[in-house]
């Protein structure tokens, strides 16, 4: 697939991007990826480093705290960067919105880390790119967040059910199925969520002389146009372990840090549970 790489532990370099973007990592909550990322964050490195929301899971963590070691390493391999001259920027999700009400008033600034609710980036082929976690342009999130609050309580129950269906394909010597994938591209309310999100997302570019956006929120990895504007979603580290990479010479690509050994995963889940602080 053009725009596209898939890297794997037994080829790993280090490699120097001028910009990563990566979102919904959601550390706080069991099914966060934090060790690829931690592993992605070591060999990959960047002038900026874009955070485009849902990089902490306040909505999770609000109801109950679990926060393994793993999640630690994550925010000091961030630190670290930000030490080495990294610029990063935060770009507030729906997750992490408690942030948002300080936005209006104040530059915020975690020690070197900037905090914004939305950004506009230069990149090296000179075309202005909006940066923005993407919630602001669904309008379930928007106009009814109770109903966001209850589908966020029904994904996570999706991959619950999916780590069990998946002990049993296991047992039957099947390959692992992302229920929550299936969902996304077969539903027909999914589907046109998607669409009408991409669409939202372009008309408000258009509007504002952008000629291209780069956001999360729907965890689903993509680069393609959308009514003339060039679409970039980074997708998440939940399932997929997605980052968008810009080159030095303005190409974008898709990097899928691992492909997941699922049923590891499952093990890895339970030492986690006992190791969480």
């Amino acid at each position: 697939m053009p725009g596209t790489t898939r890297a794997h532990s037994t080829l790993m370099q280090h490699k120097k991007y001028r910009t990563i973007f990566i979102s919904d990592v959601h550390l706080g909550t069991k099914h966060c990826k934090a060790d690829y990322l931690c592993e992605f964050l070591k060999y990959n490195h960047c002038e900026r480093l874009y955070l485009i929301g849902d990089i902490i899971d306040g909505w999770k963590l609000h109801k109950k705290i679990y926060w393994p070691q793993s999640h630690s390493n994550v925010i000091r391999r961030v630190l670290t960067k930000a030490k080495r001259k990294t610029r990063i920027y935060y770009i507030i999700g729906n997750h992490d919105e408690v942030l948002r009400k300080w936005i209006s008033n104040y530059q915020l600034k975690f020690g070197k880390i900037r905090i914004r609710n939305e950004y506009v980036h230069e990149g090296a082929d000179g075309k202005q790119y909006l940066i923005t976690h993407g919630d602001q342009f669904d309008g379930v999130t928007r106009l009814a967040p109770w109903i966001a609050w209850t589908g966020d309580h029904a994904y996570h129950v999706v991959l619950h059910i999916n780590t069990w269906y998946n002990r049993i394909r296991k047992w039957m010597g099947l390959k692992y199925w992302s229920m929550s994938k299936f969902l996304k591209h077969n539903v027909k309310k999914a589907v046109d969520f998607v669409f009408e999100f991409e669409k939202n997302l372009a008309k408000y570019c258009k509007a504002r002389g952008y000629e291209g956006v780069i956001c999360g929120h729907i965890h689903t990895p993509e680069i393609k146009q959308v009514d003339g504007i060039t679409y970039m979603n980074d997708g998440d580290w939940v399932e997929s372990c997605t980052a968008l990479v810009e080159h030095h010479d303005g190409r974008f690509e898709l990097v899928y840090w691992k492909d997941i050994d699922h049923d590891s995963e499952i093990t890895y889940n339970e030492k986690n549970d006992k190791q969480k602080t």
